[in-house]
């Protein structure tokens, strides 16, 4: 131990005029202290300006999208066709609300996947609009929407029983086990 103490003191007068033994005058803490209220002066116009900016963002994104989604309007269909695609898709968005109500870690895959399928059915449901306003109603085209209505609609059900079919054989393992 005599010996670190020895080294520390050699160290100590080898360095001995490098030290930086200046004082610091009066004014310094004053100074540092109105230095440093000056920086977070300037943070919170900043924090104030991103947050606005933010907001402003926010606001043209949500315009944008919702000019960008206009609901389906069939300005060109019969009454019969226009009453058929709404009867359906309250039935479909039922169906959707009770897939969503179903959400869980189980069931989360089969949740995605579906939906990336409905995505689809929805693709192809445009293309059948976009045929029915060039075209103008006809029994295929008119089929060909029904039809798709149809499938999307069976389509989640068969999903909703699937998740319970799992669930219920879930709940049957369990009280097995038990």
């Amino acid at each position: 131990m005599k010996k670190e103490n020895d080294n520390l003191e050699e160290l100590f007068k080898k360095f001995e005029n490098q030290w930086d033994v200046e004082e610091i005058n009066p004014g310094h803490q004053m100074d540092f202290l109105n230095k440093l209220n000056k920086k977070q002066t300037k943070k919170k116009n900043y924090a104030v300006w991103a947050i606005a900016a933010s907001i402003v963002i926010l606001l043209g994104v949500s315009v944008f999208y919702n000019n960008n989604e206009k609901p389906k309007e069939f300005k060109f269909a019969s009454k019969e066709t226009k009453q058929t695609d709404s009867i359906f898709s309250i039935l479909i968005k039922n169906e959707l609300v009770k897939l969503h109500e179903k959400n869980s870690p189980e069931n989360e895959q089969i949740i995605n996947d579906a939906l990336k399928q409905m995505k689809v059915f929805d693709a192809d449901y445009e293309k059948i609009i976009k045929e029915l306003q060039k075209n103008g109603e006809n029994k295929q085209i008119i089929y060909a929407m029904i039809s798709n209505l149809q499938t999307r609609i069976s389509f989640l059900q068969t999903v909703l029983q699937r998740i319970e079919e799992n669930e219920n054989l879930k709940n049957t393992t369990h009280e097995e086990t038990l």
